[in-house]
């Protein structure tokens, strides 16, 4: 694309490719950098209300790298690479999404229309479905990337850098009693691909069925549909609630005929769900908590270590000694169970709670919080898909990790609503 809108483009019709090559994730990063110096060239920069917020939140993150070195009672580890990696990457990824959100609210609708923006996260969407389709049928599917492979040891051997850096079709893993793939392609982990699923459905039934004509809707339908198996293959709750609540959020919100064909479509679709095989699926998943008792370990170990440094936290996540079964830290030969996710893991709320205290937490919250109350009499497409949007940030937030694609997302749909205002 050319124009000013060829770095948004690049990012979001452009993913998988990145994905391929390696950077995923980071390509934000690596696009902030073009967008930073476009920006600085079209002086002065208009910026959101919130904008402060935000760049509170930046601040109290470079004061909470003073804590790097420190480990609170019950956790353990020392001060080294993978510990700063972490910092860093979480330092250039908050002040990445902030430049995108300036980039996309300082183009004219001329050189970005509102709806070819919302039309490019709906072709994500597509890359999404396909990514997790890959998961399902081929989900031993996974290679070295160029970036992998000129990065020293001591980085992607890094366990967070890798899983940005390497991509992979699934995630193995046991949660219904036996070992089965939970798509992740083309994003970094699997709660990643049900979260971006989620927020992308959205801006993909916007742009493509309200704003489309009749071959759009069919197209629409059809994705709609194959969708469905890597969704109810994620065995992701999350995600399946976020979907349950979007759709009760359209109910209410819309009215007259509007409100009666989604009803009616909806039962459609839930009937041919349950005379599908994927209804068994889902049924199983629903009878197995799994990581209930983990969650509940990490969340409590979370909040019990912020509580040494409720201010400003600890700079990035820890370690926490024993786990939900045994006071035994780590896996080990003998014990596969032992061990448990880093403190934070459980959700981008817990992540701030430990990495910047309880004090980044509430500024999270406001900053989405404060664009849901800005916008909520917005009744266009955009203006309640938008704000959708942000009440799902907000119910993932006690679930999910937001870094590194979906606060990318997060963002990017924050600016949308931003945009239409």
């Amino acid at each position: 694309m050319k124009g000013a809108a060829w770095p948004i483009a690049a990012l979001l019709v452009g993913y998988p490719v990145w994905w391929a090559l390696g950077f995923g994730g980071l390509s934000v990063i690596v696009l902030a950098v073009p967008m930073a110096v476009l920006l600085w060239r079209r002086r002065p920069v208009r910026v959101p209300r919130g904008f402060g917020l935000w760049v509170l939140l930046l601040a109290g993150y470079l004061v909470s790298g003073l804590m790097l070195g420190e480990s609170p009672p019950g956790t353990y580890g020392e001060l080294g690479a993978g510990r700063l990696i972490g910092y860093g990457m979480r330092l250039a990824l908050y002040s990445s999404v902030l430049i995108t959100v300036l980039y996309l609210g300082n183009l004219t609708e001329r050189e970005l229309p509102q709806l070819r923006l919302v039309r490019m996260l709906g072709v994500l969407f597509v890359s999404t479905v396909a990514g997790g389709l890959l998961g399902v049928f081929v989900p031993g599917f996974e290679y070295t990337s160029p970036v992998e492979l000129l990065l020293p040891n001591w980085i992607s051997g890094n366990s967070f850098v890798r899983n940005l850096i390497h991509p992979t079709a699934a995630q193995t893993q046991k949660v219904l009693g036996f070992a089965s793939p939970r798509p992740e392609a083309p994003y970094e982990w699997a709660n990643a691909w049900g979260s971006n699923a989620s927020v992308l459905l959205v801006w993909f039934v916007v742009g493509w069925w309200v704003y489309g004509g009749t071959r759009h809707r069919l197209f629409v339908a059809v994705v709609l549909a194959l969708a469905a198996i890597p969704i109810v293959y994620s065995l992701n709750r999350g995600l399946w609630i976020g979907l349950g609540l979007a759709v009760l959020y359209v109910i209410v919100r819309v009215g007259g005929r509007t409100r009666v064909a989604l009803c009616g479509a909806l039962a459609a679709a839930a009937l041919a769900f349950a005379l599908s095989p994927l209804a068994s699926l889902f049924a199983q998943r629903l009878d197995r908590p799994h990581s209930n008792d983990i969650r509940a370990f990490t969340v409590s170990a979370t909040l019990t270590a912020a509580g040494h440094s409720p201010v400003i936290g600890y700079g990035n996540t820890r370690n926490a000694t024993g786990n939900h079964r045994t006071i035994t830290t780590g896996k080990t030969d003998w014990c596969d169970t032992c061990g448990h996710p880093p403190l934070g893991s459980d959700g981008q709320l817990w992540l701030l709670i430990i990495t910047q205290g309880f004090t980044g937490a509430a500024l999270y919250v406001a900053f989405f919080l404060g664009a849901i109350r800005r916008h909520w009499r917005d009744r266009s497409p955009v203006g309640l898909a938008g704000v959708l949007v942000m009440g799902l940030v907000l119910l993932y937030m006690f679930i999910y990790d937001g870094l590194v694609t979906p606060l990318t997302l997060y963002l990017v749909s924050f600016a949308l609503l931003w945009r239409n205002s």
